[in-house]
């Protein structure tokens, strides 16, 4: 795995420039950008370049040109002209002394679309050099799409294999999309051997595409991202493709599994189309079934195939009617609240912080560490060693569990005096979880342990590529059908008799390498339902779902709505020791929660260390995944300012992390990790209109970049509302901007594995006597990588006497900020009245922004302290301004 990182990115990234002329200095990109295909929705566009020099070169008289195609005309020049003042784009980060900033622009009106590239030179004696020799980026493609679905299957795959697929139109529930379902015959099993099928389906637009998109099965346990330009290739088998035509248009494929015996995943033909490989465990001829939707719109297309998955699945299940009454009624007892208290803390795990050779002491050791650095984690994962072993083999893929107590040389008292020394001496942790496979161990059970004696065992066979994975010849020892759901529940009976009350539940992807079909087709769903209904009865739902991403495992039980929603890794793991898997590793999350946010899930972008060179860089992906956050520090080694921008503590004294309410994903598909553009990953908080659109960039190439982002892919943006955008690293803010204005950009310019955090904050505008027009916004904490998701409730009043009320609740203490454009020209003595839960704040407490004079800061824990005030009924802080306007 960590050899097909290094040689993904070894080979397809453009390597760091060595020539030192000053024209190779300079960065240069673009809005509408290089690259990469941008949809709009009008007949003319304003192409805008942004050109970062060094100072020595400002003087000269630097000239940037478009060479472009307009309708698929002939190619041609296009002067770029120095943009005014007024109108350049905003910048919120700190320029180096050394840089100046240029910008340039040119109209461009077409009817359909615009492909182009750019050249420029220092001086017009000079040569003109061209961005794709200098920096490695390809045309960019400006694209007016039809906003009408298409009707016609045929006229998206006009090779479609007809001979193999009946076709059936779907009712859609996504907007602007059609859907389809292609269904084909899948032979039964003979005997324990599975059949295989390969089915071609065809090549989309008859293979002319601009951009291809997958989630691919980069492993048995873990999807990863594919990318492409005009020729299709998946070097890993796939369940989601999606083409992006020239004329603007999404073809989505969807390959369903778990509501059968039958697994379809994509694969390409020799010819280079598009091709289905269909596995049936079944004792039937089975269907393999692919559904196919079409829009302008990309995320509308996907969710019309996810939509409808959804629908295929829960008939499925109610058909079945397999444990439905038991599920509904321990889904039905577990209230929300609760799972936010698992998943809302900060949490720490035992594995990169302290080893394979767990004991309870290591651990003790670790929690007293972060105890004295006033780390106060709310959730604690003991992982994988805790267990006893049969140690059998030369790894642990060959181990097999033999008891439920923990290990005698590692926990010579046993896991219930661990876990009571633990909570007695941190009481702030409210949660602690232990890891597990879903079969038992890496190896499954050792064959002569208490647990095999104890239940009845069947015996499998495995298959891995790698034979050091295998466990002894290739077999293993399982829990046969008869005695699941009593092995489970006497397995969680004892954790929680031990004080444990939370599970990772590890390795699921082991049942998709056993060999024979029978195991496959008679123990796959009933593992999966049996321990998820134990998880439910005794630790409601706290559960990590971990090696899952199996596509029988993705339908079958995340997929569907009738059970609470389950955190579930969205990845492979944090490599700490390899430094190429970082940048991929935020990367792979971002895309992979593409497929994954139409699941019954939170995403977890997985554990991580706070002392390392791409600390902050995974910090910033894990606050704007919308998942979990829970670190592995190595004891005594913490970056606690790193740690309080991701987390706040409550009146009541629990750490909690700011999570976006939505889930975060990337907001550009078909942009691939080697085409040299920003990374850049959306979310949002609270509710329409009134929250608050984040978008976090990230620099997952090999030299620095810079580019410009528009306002309107900040997810959740209204065309009709006014934001103010700050920037995390500097504090600073925007003016107030609307979508589609020209000072609506925002320059980025980020070096190698720099990360940057936008928040937009909507306006409320108010008008008075004594200041005029005075907008308004609620920034959340400062300070805070996601501190808009600090953010309870706001609610901004304006009394007919000029009286304005901001009247916030925030879940923890920090600085709170308030945007006031007037705020320049009034004073906090003479304008400005506080409370906090009703009392006034002292007036020490407030002040105005160094980072920008327009932000009122006023520190929430400082005058709790100062007023002595305790905690009520509610775990949340209330904060009232009052001012004229």
């Amino acid at each position: 795995m960590l050899t097909y990182i290094q040689d993904i990115l070894s080979s397809k990234q453009k390597p760091a420039s060595t020539e030192t002329s000053m024209n190779m200095e300079a960065i240069l990109q673009t809005y509408p950008p290089l690259g990469q295909a941008t949809l709009v929705q009008t007949h003319s566009s304003s192409l805008v370049a942004i050109l970062d020099v060094p100072n020595s070169q400002e003087a000269g008289s630097w000239e940037v040109c478009a060479f472009l195609s307009i309708d698929g005309s002939k190619w041609k020049d296009i002067i770029l002209l120095p943009v005014d003042d007024g109108l350049v784009p905003q910048t919120l980060q700190s320029l180096s002394e050394s840089v100046s900033r240029l910008y340039f622009s040119a109209p461009l009106a077409f009817n359909n679309c615009v492909q182009f590239t750019l050249k420029f030179r220092y001086h017009q004696n000079d040569d003109w050099k061209w961005i794709r020799e200098e920096q490695g980026i390809d045309d960019g493609w400006i694209i007016r799409p039809s906003t009408a679905p298409e009707s016609d299957i045929f006229s998206l795959i006009p090779d479609l294999n007809v001979n193999e697929w009946t076709i059936s139109s779907c009712l859609s529930q996504s907007p602007g999309t059609n859907v389809w379902a292609l269904e084909a015959s899948v032979p039964p099993a003979d005997g324990d051997s599975s059949t295989f099928k390969d089915i071609r389906i065809g090549n989309p637009w008859e293979s002319s595409f601009l951009r291809w998109f997958a989630v691919v099965r980069l492993s048995t346990p873990w999807l990863a991202p594919r990318h492409g330009k005009d020729s299709f290739y998946l070097d890993r088998d796939g369940i989601l493709c999606s083409f992006l035509s020239h004329q603007g248009k999404n073809l989505v494929f969807l390959a369903i599994s778990g509501i059968s015996h039958v697994a379809p995943v994509f694969q390409q033909s020799m010819d280079g189309s598009l091709s289905v490989h269909a596995r049936n465990d079944g004792i039937s001829e089975g269907k393999a079934i692919i559904l196919v939707s079409e829009g302008a719109d990309f995320n509308c297309a996907v969710a019309a195939v996810m939509y409808h998955a959804r629908t295929l699945v829960t008939r499925a299940a109610q058909a079945s009617q397999q444990g439905d009454n038991e599920l509904a009624a321990l889904s039905n007892e577990i209230q929300p609240q609760w799972m936010e208290s698992w998943y809302d803390g900060l949490g720490f795990c035992t594995w990169n912080a302290l080893g394979q050779r767990l004991t309870d002491q290591k651990i003790f050791d670790a929690m007293d560490k972060l105890a004295q650095k006033n780390i106060n984690v709310s959730s604690l994962i003991i992982d994988d060693n805790w267990q006893s072993l049969d140690y059998r083999g030369h790894s642990q893929n060959q181990h097999g569990w033999k008891e439920f107590e923990a290990d005698a040389k590692g926990f010579p008292k046993g896991l219930k005096h661990t876990v009571s020394h633990i909570r007695e001496k941190h009481p702030h942790v409210q949660h602690i979880a232990v890891w597990h496979a879903l079969l038992g161990y890496w190896g499954g059970l050792a064959p002569d342990g208490k647990i095999a004696k104890s239940y009845k065992t069947i015996e499998v066979t495995r298959e891995d590529v790698d034979a050091d994975y295998l466990p002894i010849v290739g077999k293993m020892t399982v829990i046969a059908k008869e005695d699941l759901s009593r092995f489970y529940d006497d397995f969680y009976k004892f954790l929680s008799d031990c004080g444990i009350d939370a599970v990772k539940t590890d390795a699921q992807c082991m049942m998709d390498t056993w060999i024979d079909a029978s195991p496959r087709r008679e123990l796959f769903t009933r593992y999966l339902d049996a321990w998820t209904i134990s998880m439910l009865r005794h630790f409601s739902a706290k559960a990590i779902s971990c090696m899952s991403q199996v596509p029988q495992i993705l339908f079958h039980s995340q997929m569907p709505t009738n059970r609470p929603v389950m955190v579930v890794r969205n990845s492979d793991d944090f490599f700490p020791d390899d430094p190429t898997s970082h940048t991929w590793h935020v990367w792979a999350n971002a895309h992979n929660s593409i497929f994954m946010q139409y699941l019954n899930v939170l995403p977890d972008w997985d554990m991580f260390q706070t002392v390392h060179e791409y600390s902050s860089f995974h910090a910033a992906a894990r606050c704007v995944s919308g998942g979990p956050i829970y670190i592995t520090d190595v004891p005594g080694e913490h970056d606690l300012h790193l740690i309080d921008q991701m987390t706040g503590l409550t009146p009541r004294g629990k750490t909690v992390i700011f999570r976006p309410s939505v889930i975060g994903k990337t907001v550009y598909p078909y942009a691939g990790c080697e085409d040299g553009l920003l990374l850049k990953v959306g979310s949002f908080h609270g509710s329409s209109q009134t929250g608050n659109p984040i978008l976090a960039v990230f620099n997952v190439f090999s030299k620095p970049l810079t580019e410009l982002i528009p306002l309107f892919i900040f997810p959740g943006t209204d065309p009709s509302l006014e934001y103010v955008v700050r920037a995390h690293t500097t504090g600073r803010v925007s003016t107030p901007i609307k979508i589609g204005a020209p000072d609506s950009l925002i320059a980025a310019a980020l070096p190698v594995r720099g990360y940057e955090i936008f928040c937009a904050y909507p306006l409320t505008n108010v008008t008075g006597k004594r200041h005029g027009s005075t907008r308004i916004a609620n920034l959340g904490l400062l300070g805070k990588m996601t501190g808009a998701a600090a953010i309870v409730s706001s609610q901004i009043n304006h009394a007919e006497n000029g009286r304005v009320n901001v009247d916030i609740r925030v879940k923890a203490f920090g600085v709170l900020g308030v945007y006031v454009s007037s705020l320049p020209s009034m004073t906090i003595e003479g304008d400005f009245m506080a409370t906090i839960q009703g009392q006034p704040i002292p007036p020490d407490t407030v002040t105005i922004s160094e980072a920008d004079n327009h932000v009122l800061e006023i520190d929430i824990g400082k005058a709790w302290k100062e007023m002595g005030l305790k905690s009520g009924w509610s775990n949340d802080v209330e904060i009232k301004i009052y001012f004229s306007s």
